[in-house]
């Protein structure tokens, strides 16, 4: 049983608390020992949401330490710059395609960076890191909300439970009118991971 720190960072509307409140139920069903904190500042208006999820045999706090994340899910480009000094080296970086222009580059005082700037910033702390097409799978299953569901998809890959392990649990917990389409952004965002991990894996 291997210890994971996950953080997950994001805007208010794009389900970060559903899929860290989601992790942790399915870590305590496997038998993991979880801790769980959130902070939000003005979610339902956009505002940043943050999630500390740890799976462990034992443990003691709900926070990660800077420079202890294994993995960083960046549920919208910039916030996963902003969180880049907690990642660990080495660490994962999981970053979807989901761009929210803050109101200081609305009005043009300040650009909102380019992928490559903000690949730039992460690449300072690890080469692991992943640009997802969560809103393309979510817009393909007919679920727009379920870019969260294609973002724990991919993150499973990395991780010692099985496909089964993650999607009993959703069943549970979804909604039957979100269900299935939940459950397949999932597997699309596990199939994407498998297939890039595999072509880095080729290249080598």
């Amino acid at each position: 049983m291997k210890d994971v720190n996950v953080l997950m960072a994001g805007v208010g509307g794009y389900g970060v608390i559903m899929a860290s409140d989601g992790m942790a139920e399915i870590g305590m069903n496997n038998g993991y020992d979880v801790k769980k904190s959130d902070t939000l500042g003005m979610a339902q208006r956009g505002g940043s949401v943050v999630s500390h999820v740890r799976w462990g045999r034992q443990v003691f706090s709900p926070m990660i330490k800077k420079g202890g994340v294994d993995f960083l899910l960046g549920f919208e480009q910039l916030e996963a710059a902003r969180w880049a000094p907690f990642i660990k080296p080495g660490g994962v970086v999981i970053v979807a395609d989901v761009i929210v222009i803050p109101i200081s580059a609305v009005d043009g005082k300040i650009p909102y960076p380019s992928w490559a700037e903000i690949r730039g910033i992460l690449s300072q702390y690890t080469d692991k890191i992943y640009l997802i097409s969560a809103t393309r799978i979510a817009q393909e299953v007919g679920n727009p909300r379920a870019v969260n569901m294609a973002m724990l998809g991919f993150l499973s890959a990395f991780l010692e439970l099985g496909t089964e392990a993650w999607t009993e649990t959703m069943r549970r917990r979804l909604p039957p009118k979100f269900m299935e389409s939940s459950i397949e952004a999932f597997r699309r965002g596990a199939d994407e991971a498998k297939a890039v991990i595999q072509a880095k894996e080729i290249k080598k």
